[in-house]
């Protein structure tokens, strides 16, 4: 079957309108992307990244006759004459085959593979973990998440307790308990992340403690990782140091280049001392240790 797009680049204030007038007039997808190469951290589970200048684009079969398409549009969004809207012919392919293409098994650190399911590991004595794309974050992709999956393979967790702080899809949380972690704890605010985790835990056949923050058992654990955002990391300092044992480890990522000197300055009198940071591409990982 042949399709045509029809897109169009708007400000952020008009794009969830245009993305529910395109799926009014028939619109088999619609796809929300960055217009202008803002990078977006990965975003909490049930929401939609809308970036400053986000290219809304709507997928129709070919067969739909052009003009109507657009008088459709125009009648539903009007504000449509504002922005230049672009139809093009899509090429004719196995689409589905298209995506899976997209996402190949990725190797972290020393002897962790993240492996899309319909792949088969490259290294079958390798420690795999079975994650596919859609079900949270991705592949681990990320720098920010890469830089934790590398940072957990390239560390012995034989006989610690590993606590992922802000757990999302449980991708840190699986990896660590498939390397080797001997209890591993997730939480997250958001339910939606801990149904995530609990199914990206079933999948890989590994054993998660998962709680929502109010749940959360008095525990510390010898590494705390927290792969969020600049704020969050300075805000919850005391919540997540206190989740932390003596002499053990905190692995923060999330956080751009620039603000690297700011999160140790705030982390330094609170009792901790700056082991490493780590960086790939605009993003850093600070370790720190609890005196």
């Amino acid at each position: 079957m042949s399709w045509i797009q029809v897109y169009s680049e708007v400000p952020k204030r008009y794009a969830e309108a245009l993305s529910d007038a395109l799926e009014a007039i028939g619109s088999l997808a619609v796809t929300l992307t960055d217009a202008a190469d803002t990078p977006i951290f990965e975003p909490p589970i049930g929401t939609t990244p809308i970036w400053a200048d986000t290219r809304v684009t709507g997928l129709f079969e070919a067969k739909r006759d052009t003009n109507m398409l657009l008088a459709q549009l125009k009648a539903r969004w009007p504000q449509v004459d504002q922005f230049p809207v672009k139809v093009e012919a899509l090429e004719d392919k196995d689409w589905i085959r298209e995506w899976m293409d997209q996402f190949q098994p990725v190797r972290f650190g020393e002897r962790l593979w993240v492996v899309p399911s319909w792949c088969t590991p490259p290294e079958p004595n390798a420690v795999n973990l079975l994650l596919d794309p859609g079900l949270a974050f991705g592949t681990g992709d990320h720098p920010t998440t890469a830089l934790c999956l590398t940072w957990l393979s390239d560390h012995a967790l034989d006989q610690k307790t590993v606590i992922d702080f802000g757990c999302g899809s449980g991708i840190l949380a699986c990896a660590a308990a498939k390397l080797g972690a001997a209890r591993v704890i997730g939480t997250d605010i958001d339910p939606q992340a801990m149904r995530a985790s609990a199914q990206n835990a079933e999948r890989n056949q590994v054993q998660l403690e998962l709680y929502l923050p109010e749940a959360m058992p008095a525990v510390q654990a010898e590494i705390v990782v927290a792969n969020i955002l600049f704020n969050p990391l300075t805000m919850l300092a005391p919540t997540l140091l206190n989740l932390l044992a003596p002499d053990g480890l905190l692995v923060m990522s999330g956080i751009l280049n620039e603000q690297v000197d700011a999160l140790i300055a705030h982390y330094l009198p609170l009792g901790t001392v700056l082991v490493c940071v780590n960086q790939q591409e605009d993003w850093s990982q600070v370790i720190m240790r609890k005196a």
